[in-house]
């Protein structure tokens, strides 16, 4: 069970993560693609691609593991002007990890992302523990809007009007470069595009660990 938009009170309870991006950039509205999970060789790749048709930069939060395995794809993403942020060494989930082995993660994911500005924990489950550890060390990123391309019972044509319905100025969005969620984040993604366009949204990558949100 998962909630495809995040309500306020949550965000409110919660005012020490970030929800949200700035409503508008540049004069316009503003929607921030993120994709969890990567990198992976070929998916990867392919949401590159895509993004690359419509001109749209994007935030990727990776995997540590995932990084050793594949880092000329983290140095393509780059190359492309996307942006790279931490999602654990190993993906561990906050709520069943110790405080001490998730900072170790986070540090080992650190090494390899090379900027440290911003940081997704995975399953959006943190402690409180952990995130206090973690503030003014990084800026802990959480989201508005969840497409559901990992859920294996949802069709294309679900996670689009989820997204449809729920997209709002400022709305972080979250896809996954994974196998599991390739066979609906593919086909949703261009879509996506195509209506942010029509809607007049521009889509954005987080800033740089120099520059200013």
């Amino acid at each position: 069970m998962y909630l495809s938009k995040t309500p306020p009170i949550l965000k409110a309870v919660a005012s020490h993560l970030t929800w949200n991006g700035p409503r508008t950039r540049d004069g316009v509205p503003a929607v921030y693609l993120t994709f969890d999970d990567g990198p992976h060789p070929e998916v990867t790749r392919e949401v590159m691609r895509i993004l690359a048709r419509y001109r749209a930069p994007a935030t990727f939060f990776c995997v540590g593991q995932n990084l050793e395995r594949y880092p000329e794809v983290a140095i393509e993403l780059r190359a492309a002007g996307h942006a790279i942020g931490n999602h654990l060494h190993q993906h561990e989930s906050g709520w069943e990890t110790p405080t001490w082995s998730y900072l170790r993660s986070y540090v080992r994911c650190r090494e390899l992302v090379g900027d440290g500005r911003w940081f997704r924990p995975p399953y959006g489950r943190i402690s409180r523990q952990q995130a206090e550890a973690l503030q003014g060390h990084t800026r802990i990123v959480m989201w508005d809007v969840l497409s559901g391309d990992w859920d294996d019972t949802q069709t294309p044509d679900d996670c689009f009007n989820r997204l449809r319905t729920h997209t709002r100025p400022g709305a972080i969005v979250v896809f996954h470069d994974s196998e599991r969620a390739a066979p609906r984040m593919l086909s949703t993604l261009p879509r996506y595009l195509d209506w942010l366009a029509d809607e007049g949204y521009r889509c954005f990558s987080f800033p740089g660990e120099h520059e200013e949100w």
